[in-house]
């Protein structure tokens, strides 16, 4: 799962900004979506790097290792606030690209598994259904009007609330066709709320950047950008992976 924390917001709806400050908006967004795609390929890299190690793979696969490593992110995920913006832009770096990191190795025995089954296009098609759904409503968080302030709490609610399912789901639900609804079901629900996420930490970012215009410094710019990739990548892998999860089931249910 994603990052579940609070985030700094502001209302934004309605605002009226300067040229400049439009100018500067853009490109801050830019780098924040720079940052994010950066952070993908470098996950990409740790996934490549462990497929190519099968004993280490196993190790993380079969082992209480991916159990530290989902404790890992989700401490990233709750500190994230008092990392980016209590210490220094170092920290800062370190943290999201430890974030990739983190991820990249959590996720990899998902994706051997489906090369090791012949299935790499569904991890193609996962990444192009990802991608457009992230750009569209990273787009429709940026351009509406509506101050979507409010939903922080109910996101953080939904987000905790599907972990603990899923958390059941693995331990306790033991019929293979009871647990393939179940995953299904859950996957579902968590592609839709991190497609509203996707929505709601844009927002949240351009307002980061309004406050930090006005009464900020560069290196407080430089970590607000770095936060927002955080953020994003957070919900745009959560979603590849349970589309991922999606198409597998699709899969394994018309052979």
């Amino acid at each position: 799962m994603a990052e579940v924390f609070t985030r700094p917001t502001g209302p934004i709806g309605g605002a009226r900004t300067s040229g400049a400050l439009d100018q500067g908006l853009r490109s801050f967004m830019l780098g924040t979506y720079n940052y994010m795609a950066l952070g993908v390929a470098g996950t990409a890299v740790v996934v490549m790097l462990l497929m190519a190690n099968p004993a280490v793979m196993q190790a993380i696969a079969l082992g209480p290792m991916k159990w530290v490593i989902f404790a890992a992110l989700l401490g990233l995920g709750w500190f994230a606030p008092r990392l980016f913006f209590s210490g220094s832009t170092a920290l800062a770096h370190g943290a999201f690209w430890a974030y990739c990191a983190l991820w990249g190795v959590l996720i990899s025995p998902m994706i051997e598994m489906f090369v090791a089954r012949g299935l790499s296009g569904l991890i193609g098609q996962a990444f192009f259904i990802a991608a457009a759904t992230f750009a569209a409503t990273s787009l429709i968080g940026y351009t509406t009007k509506k101050d979507m302030t409010g939903w922080s709490g109910f996101l953080s609610m939904a987000s905790i609330g599907l972990i603990i399912a899923m958390l059941v789901s693995f331990f306790f639900i033991t019929d293979p066709g009871t647990s393939k609804t179940v995953s299904l079901l859950i996957s579902s629900v968590v592609v839709l709320l991190f497609s509203v996420m996707t929505a709601f930490e844009t927002q949240a970012i351009k307002s980061m950047y309004i406050e930090n215009a006005s009464h900020g410094s560069e290196d407080a710019l430089k970590r607000s950008s770095i936060f927002g990739a955080f953020m994003l990548y957070g919900s745009f892998i959560t979603m590849f992976i349970h589309i991922l999860n999606i198409l597998g089931l699709m899969n394994s249910d018309s052979n």
